[in-house]
């Protein structure tokens, strides 16, 4: 059920409505807009108690909704979210390329990496820390030391962080150190994890499980929002299919989809998607023309050395090329890019 206050609604007949919301058992979670405020309201209730809400000063109308997302769907938050992380808008005007290598490896190997991702126009710098391998004999990251790592390279580059967190008693440590919490294709539906990232005040980069639908995806990010987090972004990543051609097969079509039902910014993984260097550019336009908020790429110094996804990591000359190609076509979609700038 989504409540909406009239244009002309003070600031207490909208806090009368919450406290009534509150009184009833339910949880409310209003969305101020540029015209109005609604007020989302989750949990069962009666039809009397509604009514009772739905005469009270300011409420415009009572809609439910009939998805079973709701703080997710666009008709809870007609405009575009837009999340600002260090000077950096996602969801906005703005095309936002996060880059960075699959995994910490050393000090040097990130601070590189990022010196070349700044230089080229990236905006945030992904890398992974604490690492989901598939095998147990894989290399599973630095932890905390990775940590420490990605920080140094952000206060020599001023470059956000964004790296994943595998668990919820890791939650407090990684939001010590990144900016953005990413929860990986792994751990789309563990929801004691999705529950965590809802209670701290910190963007999320929610990626879609390899064998999820849209509505799987966009149920998880609501377990987000429900939990008082609504910074949340989609992450299209490839799902698991016949097709062996590539990794996984990127659903290019989930973007203007998701964008159509929901107010939450979308990025696209071209790496995972393909799990090969040579066509993560032309994925990546396609993402753009899409209609996507952004990708995330994986760079390296030396991917063919990369202790993780070398096969799918690009080189340095390769993303600066790239982010040369990208260029016009966000253009020509109305959305802009960071420019090109002097290494240091």
């Amino acid at each position: 059920m989504i409540i909406v206050m009239k244009q002309t609604a003070s600031v207490a007949e909208i806090s009368g409505v919450i406290r009534a919301v509150e009184t009833a058992g339910l949880k409310a979670r209003p969305s101020h807009g540029a015209r109005e405020t609604i007020i989302g309201v989750i949990g069962a209730t009666r039809t009397k108690v509604l009514d009772q809400i739905g005469t009270m000063p300011g409420v415009a109308q009572m809609t439910p909704v009939s998805k079973s997302f709701k703080l997710v769907n666009r008709e809870y938050k007609p405009e575009n979210t837009v999340i600002k992380i260090n000077g950096v808008s996602i969801g906005g005007d703005e095309f936002v390329v996060m880059a960075g290598p699959c995994s910490v490896e050393s000090s040097e190997q990130l601070k590189e990496s990022a010196r070349a991702v700044r230089a080229a126009g990236g905006r945030i710098l992904r890398g992974g820390a604490f690492k989901p391998r598939t095998s147990p004999y894989s290399f599973q990251g630095m932890g905390e030391e990775g940590l420490k790592i990605l920080l140094a390279a952000k206060a020599e580059t001023g470059l956000p962080i964004v790296t994943e967190v595998m668990a919820p008693e890791l939650v407090p440590l990684v939001s010590r150190y990144a900016d953005i919490l990413q929860v990986g294709a792994r751990n789309m539906q563990n929801y004691s994890l999705l529950e965590a990232v809802g209670r701290v005040k910190k963007p999320v980069l929610l990626k879609r499980g390899m064998m999820c639908t849209v509505e799987e995806l966009l149920l998880a990010a609501e377990y987000i929002l429900a939990n008082g987090n609504s910074q949340v972004m989609f992450c299209e990543r490839g799902i698991r299919t016949f097709e062996k051609a590539t990794r996984n097969t990127l659903d290019i079509c989930a973007v203007p989809v998701i964008k159509q039902c929901s107010h939450l910014p979308v990025i696209v993984d071209p790496s995972h998607a393909t799990g090969r260097r040579d066509i993560i550019a032309a994925v990546s336009r396609a993402a753009v023309a899409a209609g996507a908020d952004g990708v995330i790429v994986e760079v390296h110094p030396s991917p063919e050395t990369a202790l993780c996804d070398g096969d799918q990591s690009l080189h340095f000359d390769e993303f600066e090329a790239m982010m040369d190609e990208l260029r016009p076509i966000a253009a020509a979609v109305g959305r802009r890019m960071a420019p090109q700038t002097a290494q240091s």
